[in-house]
């Protein structure tokens, strides 16, 4: 049986996310909520990791996510600073006084795509 790419890389970035999720300490609402709103049951289904074609906009969501995680772990010496560092509160654009995890769990692509922007400025210098 020939292995289908789209179902493979939708396995892979799933099996990505929920690591990240894990050392991040997600919740099930932040966990959906950075997926776009998903549902509950959608969300317990992609926890099984199943090979599945992921719709476009849920790939460019864990992409960003993994983008973050990338530029943590290039910033912090410790995952255990980086995984923290996700959960400070700061008063820096353009979160405002939450914590990225907080500000990225409003749903929107954009708040993905802007902590993102914000990490990989910072990472640079």
């Amino acid at each position: 049986m020939a292995i289908d790419k789209e179902k493979a890389k939708g396995h892979v970035a799933l099996k990505g996310f929920f690591g990240i999720c894990r050392e991040w300490d997600c919740t099930q609402e932040e966990m959906r909520q950075m997926l776009g709103g998903v549902s509950r049951s959608k969300l317990a289904n992609y926890r099984k990791l199943p090979h599945v074609k992921l719709l476009r906009d849920t790939l460019e969501r864990i992409s960003y996510i993994l983008g973050i995680y990338k530029s943590l772990r290039v910033m912090y010496p410790t995952a255990g600073r980086a995984n923290r560092r996700v959960r400070l509160k700061t008063s820096e654009d353009p979160f405002a006084g939450t914590s990225a995890l907080d500000f990225m769990a409003r749903g929107s692509m954009k708040h993905l795509m802007e902590a993102r922007r914000y990490f990989d400025a910072k990472r640079a210098g």
